[in-house]
């Protein structure tokens, strides 16, 4: 598909927001998210860890991630560039597959803390619907859900310390 059809689609037809109740502070899931030892604990669907994670967590830095599939083969790698950090409130990434034509999408996660509890909200701009469907195809959505469980373990274990 080209550029310019590309950015004529509604961007309510290329997103999805996933938002979830932590009971932790926002500086427990921002430190999940920001720190390569917590990101390998939860990031991705329960069964596929996150085998490869390197991560220059600033403001342009790049990130590097692959998991490993229950096979114990490592998937195909995936990264981008870190748009904006605001500590406790928000991470904004580019992200696509390290692949010939791949898209890139930008995701974007907020921390609204209220009376020590989180509504961590993770907003996903596809850069096409064709990408959209594809990713939806493929678990995207049964995937995020699954790592936010599983950062909930960890922000609860790491609130306790």
């Amino acid at each position: 598909m080209d550029q310019e059809r590309r950015n004529a689609e509604p961007a309510s037809e290329r997103e999805v927001t996933i938002t979830r109740l932590f009971d932790v502070p926002a500086r427990i899931l921002f430190l999940a998210c920001s720190t390569p030892e917590h990101m390998r604990e939860w990031f991705g669907p329960k069964g596929f860890p996150l085998t490869r994670c390197e991560m220059d967590f600033r403001v342009g830095g790049n990130y590097r991630f692959a998991m490993t599939g229950p096979n114990g083969k490592e998937m195909t790698p995936f990264g981008g560039e870190y748009l904006a950090i605001e500590p406790d409130r928000k991470i904004a990434y580019t992200n696509r597959l390290d692949q010939p034509g791949a898209e890139t999408m930008v995701v974007t996660i907020t921390f609204a803390e209220q009376d020590g509890k989180t509504t961590l909200t993770q907003h996903t701009l596809f850069a096409s619907v064709a990408m959209k469907r594809k990713h939806m195809g493929m678990g995207y959505e049964t995937g995020v859900v699954s790592g936010l469980e599983q950062l909930g373990v960890l922000a609860s274990r790491l609130a306790s310390r």
